[in-house]
C-alpha cells in the first residue's frame, strides 16, 4: 500500500474540516482531529492492489450511502478529495476519488446530524433514523465504519441482507470492523469505542464483536466477494477494512457472459 503523502493529507484534512467551522468549535476541532488521526480516511483513497475500493469508473455519478454517518466526515472527506482531483492536485498513480451524484447519511444521534447539516447540508442529505429500519433505497457505494458492532448478531445479519438488496450490481460495500479473534488489540479498540461513547453522552454501549473469519463468512453467504485490508500502522487496534462486491457481477465481468437470472 502506498502511504498518503503528508502534504496531500494536510491539504485534505484542511479542506474537509473547513465546512465544520459553520457548525461550531466542537464540530470543527472534532473533524480536524478525527480526519487527521484516523487512518481509515487515507486508506480509502490509497491505491488498492486488486480492484479498488470504489464503484467502477463506468458509474459516472455514484450514489453514496453512509450508515452511522455521525457528523458526516466521510462525505466531507470524499468531497474534498474530488475537489483536489478536479483541480489537478491528485497523485498520478492513484485512482480518482469517486464522483458522487448523491450522498445520504443516516445516523441516530440528533446532535451529530445537526452539525452535519450545518456543515454540508447544501450538498448532502442527512437523515435521523435507526439504520436497522431506515429506508436504504439504492446505492453504488455503501459504507459502514465502526457501526456494526453496536448491533447484536441478528441485527448485523439483517442489516447486511438489506444493504445487499440496496447495492447496485456494480456497487461496493466498505466496512471497517474489529477482529474479535485478535485478543488484546480487539479489547483495546472496544474500550476506546466505549470511552468515546461515554464522553459524548451516549453511555456505555454493549458491543457485539465477531471474528474476522465470521464477518467474511457472513458476507460470502450473501453472494459477495470479499477482500480484506489491514489498517495502516498506528495504535495496536485490530481493525480491518472489508471490501465486498456482488459475486454475480464479478463473474459476468470475467466471463463476458450474462449469468442466468
Amino acid at each position: 500500500m502506498t502511504s498518503c503523502p503528508k502534504a496531500l493529507r494536510r491539504r485534505l484534512v484542511a479542506l474537509a474540516s473547513e465546512p465544520y467551522r459553520a457548525a461550531g468549535r466542537f464540530a470543527y476541532h472534532f473533524a480536524k482531529g478525527k480526519l487527521g488521526a484516523d487512518p481509515v480516511f487515507c486508506a480509502l483513497l490509497e491505491p488498492c492492489p486488486v480492484r479498488g475500493r470504489f464503484p467502477s469508473p463506468s458509474v459516472s455519478g455514484a450514489r453514496l450511502l453512509d450508515l452511522g454517518c455521525g457528523q458526516g466526515l466521510l462525505a466531507a472527506w470524499l468531497l474534498a478529495a474530488r475537489r483536489l482531483y478536479d483541480a489537478g492536485e491528485w497523485p498520478a498513480d492513484w485512482v480518482p476519488p469517486p464522483r458522487l451524484a448523491q450522498i445520504r447519511g443516516i445516523d441516530l444521534c440528533r446532535r451529530d446530524l445537526q452539525r452535519a447539516r450545518l456543515a454540508l447540508g447544501g450538498t448532502v442529505r442527512f437523515e435521523q433514523a435507526d439504520m436497522r429500519q431506515a429506508e436504504l433505497g439504492q446505492a453504488d457505494l455503501v459504507v459502514i465504519l465502526d457501526a456494526l458492532h453496536y448491533l447484536d448478531r441478528t441485527g448485523q445479519d439483517e442489516l447486511l441482507r438489506r444493504v445487499c438488496r440496496a447495492l447496485s450490481p456494480e456497487g461496493v460495500l466498505l466496512i471497517r470492523v474489529g477482529d474479535a479473534a485478535a485478543g488484546l488489540g480487539f479489547q483495546a479498540s472496544a474500550w476506546v469505542d466505549r470511552a468515546v461513547a461515554l464522553c459524548r453522552g451516549k453511555g456505555l454501549p454493549r458491543l457485539h464483536g465477531r471474528a474476522l473469519a465470521d464477518w467474511i463468512e457472513a458476507l460470502t453467504a450473501l453472494d459477495l466477494v470479499v477482500e480484506t485490508t489491514a489498517m495502516p500502522a498506528g495504535p495496536p487496534f485490530a481493525n480491518v477494512m472489508l471490501v465486498a462486491r456482488p459475486a454475480r457481477r464479478l463473474a459476468q465481468g470475467q466471463t463476458g457472459q450474462t449469468p442466468d437470472p
